[in-house]
């Protein structure tokens, strides 16, 4: 969605996370009012869904199995927008991050009235994003334990390649990023 800032600025919580049966065909809502889910991960042993919660910058864990069946509780609280989430094969999870929580973006989320008047403002809002995105630096992921501990980080510090990470996949000793601001994917040994 090119539209996201706008979801993110507005405070809009009209996200879910559904539930289809491939033998009813039917879905079922799990959870409601969530500030842009953003990413599902599936635990190994099938015992929780993580999902990325971008405007709140955490991730969240939903119990589908055991006796916390139906439970949310915050998994990780993030210092940045995550924007994906997958499975590590070396163990955890790998969370893309759109771009860093600032002081700019803590003044919007702690009054929500300033985003919706930015909105109404006959200004480009993704311009101004791109703006700020010269000013943020490179791109970020975190890969999280079994826990939700950040055990690895993995920073383009001088921004030149890779101005924002949508998405991490590790496969065979090497790390595919992509983002939704670059026509092309980033590879890097682990």
């Amino acid at each position: 969605c090119r539209d996201y800032l706008s979801v993110v600025l507005s405070g809009d919580k009209s996200g879910r996370l559904m539930k289809y049966d491939t033998a009813s065909k039917q879905v079922t809502v799990l959870l409601k009012n969530l500030t842009f889910p953003n990413g599902v991960a599936l635990s190994k042993d099938g015992s929780f869904v993580l999902l990325a919660e971008t405007t709140s910058c955490r991730i969240l864990r939903y119990w589908i199995k055991t006796s916390k069946a139906g439970a949310l509780e915050v998994f990780a609280q993030l210092q940045g927008f995550p924007d994906n989430i997958k499975r590590s094969p070396r163990g955890g999870y790998w969370v893309g991050i759109n771009s860093k929580r600032e002081k700019l973006s803590e003044l919007l989320f702690s009054y929500p009235w300033i985003g919706k008047v930015l909105l109404k403002l006959p200004l480009d809002i993704t311009k101004f994003q791109a703006a700020l995105a010269e000013y943020r630096g490179g791109g970020l992921a975190v890969r999280l334990s079994e826990n939700g501990e950040i055990v690895e980080v993995f920073e383009d510090r001088d921004g030149n390649r890779l101005k924002s990470i949508s998405e991490v996949m590790e496969k065979d000793g090497k790390l595919w990023i992509g983002s939704i601001d670059l026509p092309f994917a980033g590879r890097y040994k682990t």
